[in-house]
């Protein structure tokens, strides 16, 4: 039975590291990092996922300001409000909720924002960063499964690592953070043949691709580390793109969903912003 990699338990050594460094930083600096969370809209699951994200800042010894916007908000108001708190020197990390409201274009919206406060890790500035290999933000979801290896002393120098799914959110990151590791990666999406050839292959596979249960345990590597990025609302609750049970059979090592990947998402925001304030404003 694999090892069971317990993403809460990380996540929360990830908060408490980052509490210890905002207060020496504020200490050295006079200054408190800050966050602000832009949501258009009364989304049931951004409003909950922004309450969260208020409430880390909270426990990490940092200030949050939170814009809400109203449903009917046009473009030009969404970007004048990003603009607005580029502006402001108590933020240092500006986070628009997704998805917005329909008719919304949410790509223009990001290219608004500073790179220096895309604590998100999407404005195309960043993004090129991480291809090239450069020091930048980068995307919370993808940075969380790499600290997940990381902390759980996955190998990754050497390693065959088999990414299913090509998002610009996850899948893309994360195969450039594993190739900047020196690991040898594949990426898997709709169009690869034979994905159960390529998936048992992988020392590391990584699973972000939207469908639950879609990683059989006959895809799996036998010892392989599988990192399972998915939340599928089913009607056996949640469940990831990995078919747990029968992956963890195989498996060396493997993240459950809920309590694997999730919980790291808000952790690496909050280093992402105490990073955007420590580049800002050095001590």
């Amino acid at each position: 039975m694999a090892r069971l990699i317990d993403g809460k338990a990380v996540a929360q050594a990830v908060r408490a590291d980052v509490a210890r460094d905002v207060a020496a930083y504020t200490a050295a600096s006079g200054r408190v990092p800050g966050l602000a969370t832009v949501l258009v809209g009364e989304d049931p699951a951004s409003q909950v996922y922004v309450r969260n994200k208020v409430a880390a800042c909270r426990e990490a010894g940092m200030e949050s300001f939170h814009e809400p916007m109203p449903d009917d908000s046009t473009q030009e108001q969404v970007e004048a409000m990003v603009e607005r708190l580029n502006g402001d020197d108590r933020v240092d990390g500006i986070l628009v909720q997704s998805p917005l409201p329909r008719g919304l274009d949410f790509k223009r919206v990001l290219e608004r924002i500073d790179p220096a406060k895309d604590v998100d890790g999407f404005h195309p500035l960043n993004v090129g960063r991480l291809v090239a290999g450069q020091p930048t933000l980068v995307a919370c979801t993808p940075a969380g499964v790499m600290e997940l290896l990381r902390r759980s002393e996955t190998p990754l120098e050497g390693a065959e690592a088999v990414v299913v799914g090509r998002s610009d959110i996850v899948g893309k990151p994360v195969a450039l953070l594993l190739l900047h590791e020196s690991a040898t990666v594949t990426v898997c999406h709709s169009r690869t043949r034979d994905l159960p050839a390529v998936t048992r292959r992988a020392d590391i596979l990584v699973a972000a691709v939207g469908r639950p249960r879609m990683i059989t345990g006959d895809m799996v590597k036998p010892g392989a580390t599988v990192i399972d990025v998915g939340i599928n609302r089913t009607a056996d609750g949640l469940v990831g793109d990995v078919d747990f049970e029968p992956a963890a059979e195989v498996a060396g090592a493997i993240t459950p969903v809920p309590g694997g990947v999730g919980p790291m998402t808000i952790a690496m925001l909050m280093r992402n912003t105490l990073t955007a304030a420590s580049a800002r404003r050095p001590v």
